[in-house]
């Protein structure tokens, strides 16, 4: 006898998402790390209303409507994301020179724009005309893609740079700057390895029956759940790094706690260079 679950998979991964993103915020505000974090922590609660929004509106909206709020918060996630990465960023090498974050900051720019440019073929210039509102909406939406592809890209640098340097600046071994780091990074790496899947099996996959269409669309949800699967092990992993204090000094790397060093860093964050000064951060 097979038992009778009446939850689909993503239904059963909607709600452990979404559980686990409460369950971080709860962390976050409890233990006080929604002040170090703001912006991360703004991440994690867009996200929890997509998915909200999601379940709420389907089929209660007409699709036109549905898809400029989704394609909206799309836009909006991936701007907010794309601070996200600068705020890890500024916390993890806060001591670093204007010189160092100039070289890095355009290298680390340069490297992602070079994976945005080949990553995937572009769509003509005629594609993109903005000559009706749903031209409007596809801009918007690709444009919302490309933003997360950028964002993922370097995200992965960002992950790379703390494992490999994070110690000499403030963003050492067991640090709650690293954690978020490497969680950011994990999802970046996954979602792209999707992607680069997907990219593969459309090119090489020509279902000839219905069945070998079905086929070919179930693995693409399987290697969707698989995705989502990874960003529940990363919230996880949040909320265990974050709920637990920063190690002391001798761990870290650093002359004082790392908690206690926020105040001091903080002057350091002043030499970020600002986008008044035409300089990218």
């Amino acid at each position: 006898m097979h038992p009778n679950f009446a939850f689909t998979a993503t239904q059963i991964l909607w709600t452990l998402t979404f559980a686990a993103q409460l369950v971080l915020l709860v962390v976050l505000l409890g233990r006080d790390r929604m002040s170090r974090y703001p912006l991360f922590s703004a991440s994690i609660v867009l996200f929890a209303l997509r998915l909200l929004t999601e379940v709420l509106l389907s089929g209660r909206l007409p699709q036109m409507t549905l898809r400029v709020v989704f394609i909206s918060l799309a836009n909006l996630a991936a701007l907010l994301s794309l601070a996200v990465v600068a705020e890890i960023a500024r916390r993890a090498f806060a001591g670093a020179t204007r010189g160092a974050w100039a070289v890095w900051s355009l290298a680390a720019v340069v490297l992602a724009g070079g994976v945005l440019a080949f990553w995937s073929p572009w769509p003509a210039r005629a594609e993109l005309a903005v000559d009706s509102p749903l031209a409007f909406l596809r801009l918007m939406q690709f444009v919302a893609q490309k933003m997360d592809m950028l964002v993922d890209v370097l995200a992965i640098e960002l992950g790379l740079l703390v494992l490999a340097i994070g110690r000499k600046y403030q963003a050492g071994w067991r640090s709650h700057t690293q954690a978020i780091a490497i969680g950011l990074s994990t999802v970046a790496v996954a979602w792209l390895s999707v992607q680069g899947i997907w990219q593969v099996i459309a090119r090489t996959a020509h279902p000839l029956t219905r069945d070998d269409y079905d086929r070919v669309i179930n693995l693409g949800n399987k290697l969707v759940n698989a995705n989502k699967v990874v960003y529940i092990a990363v919230l996880v992993w949040w909320i265990l790094w974050l709920w637990f204090d920063e190690p002391k000094a001798a761990e870290t790397g650093s002359e004082t706690p790392v908690e206690e060093s926020a105040a001091e860093g903080q002057a350091l964050l002043t030499e970020w260079p600002s986008r008044d000064e035409g300089e990218q951060a």
